[in-house]
């Protein structure tokens, strides 16, 4: 049984999510393992003579956060797109209206998330002038900014698939919730298949 169209754009949406959240993830993971676990995000550094060196790290804490929801929403987007994919190859590939509703409730959750993710990233970024500067010690901070700049960008675009993703699922939702009457004698849809049918009744005067 095909997917729907509507849910087949969802599932292009998902895939490239998957992505956004994929490359996130990594780029800071990175980044956090280029300063020997510890976070750089608001974090201070000081300057000592040419170099730099991080010298008030923020709670790891917080670039796990970013990581693991970026991570784990990519890892939702896959398991999803192996899920329909082999359900609609084996299986029925209808989605109920409970499916459809957790499928809100989670898209809403996800929006939350990376929303929060990317407003981290966006304020929590040094200027750029900082990595073209020595870190200490030797081999700290390679390419630090361009790891966050791509991490928040992904974040970014990540936000506007998961927004559309979830008016598809809203449109979806109204679609079904929408009762379908049967056709009735005065109903102008009654009216042409019973004329294509039997041909149009005359009128009398």
């Amino acid at each position: 049984m095909a997917l729907p169209w509507l849910q087949r754009v969802e599932l292009a949406l998902f895939a490239a999510a998957f992505l956004c959240g994929a490359v996130a993830a990594a780029a800071l993971t990175r980044t956090q393992g280029s300063f020997s676990g510890r976070c750089p995000l608001y974090g201070v550094a000081t300057l000592n003579g040419s170099s730099l060196a991080l010298s008030h790290p923020s709670a790891p804490s917080l670039c796990y956060f970013v990581a693991g929801a970026s991570g784990l929403l990519a890892l939702y987007c896959l398991l999803l797109l192996l899920f329909w994919i082999y359900s609609s190859c084996i299986e029925d590939s209808h989605r109920g209206s409970i499916g459809l509703r957790i499928a809100l409730a989670i898209s809403a959750i996800a929006i939350f998330l990376v929303l929060v993710s990317a407003c981290i990233l966006r304020f929590g970024t040094s200027c750029s002038e900082a990595q073209k500067i020595p870190w200490r010690p030797p081999g700290t901070a390679l390419q630090f900014y361009s790891n966050l700049h791509n991490a928040e960008t992904s974040s970014w675009v990540n936000l506007v698939l998961w927004c559309v993703v979830l008016v598809l699922q809203v449109v979806q939702w109204k679609s079904e919730a929408t009762p379908h009457r049967p056709l009735e004698r005065g109903d102008p849809e009654w009216s042409s298949e019973t004329d294509a049918l039997f041909g149009p009744r005359l009128s009398h005067s």
